[in-house]
């Protein structure tokens, strides 16, 4: 007898069936104008922000340079340091308006770390709770995102339209 666990997500087909065109997604969506689509939340000058579309918990985003680069090393001084600038923005947007108690923040750098999107170097910021470990994760073997995509957006975006 199995004890694995299924869990329908049929939201995700999308991706699986246009992996090779998913590479390309962080160069794309931001030359397209439909930010609330994309769920684009903030656009910098060297780097954006987007709500990731599988996220491992509510308010998951991702700070992500224009430039197409797959190591930290190749990334201009200026695109890092604005990634950082954001970061601490976002991280205070999402203290206040989700109430979280941490983060995970990082990148996963080529194929040996799990990078599913290896050519696109992106930054994770997930907030965490104290209580997100919960029961779910530990017996059903399974994650609740409680809030949608597009409710979540709405409720940050106008904290990161006064960002600069």
């Amino acid at each position: 007898m199995s004890h694995k666990k299924h869990l329908w997500a049929p939201w995700k087909m999308e991706y699986i069936k246009n992996k090779d065109a998913s590479q390309k997604i962080f160069s794309s969506k931001p030359n397209e104008a439909e930010d609330k689509e994309n769920l684009i939340l903030y656009r910098g000058e060297f780097c954006y922000i987007i709500m990731n579309y599988y996220p491992y918990n509510n308010g998951h985003l991702m700070v992500v340079p224009y430039e197409e680069s797959d190591s930290v090393e190749n990334l201009a001084d200026e695109t890092l340091t604005e990634i950082m600038r954001i970061t601490k923005k976002t991280m205070k947007i999402l203290r206040e308006n989700l109430q979280c108690h941490g983060f995970n923040f990082g990148a996963n750098i080529g194929k040996g770390s799990g990078a599913s999107i290896e050519g696109h170097l992106h930054f994770h910021i997930v907030p965490r709770w104290t209580s997100d470990t919960s029961f779910m994760p530990v017996v059903g073997s399974t994650k609740v995102v409680a809030q949608g995509l597009y409710d979540t957006y709405d409720q940050l975006k106008p904290f990161f339209e006064e960002m600069k």
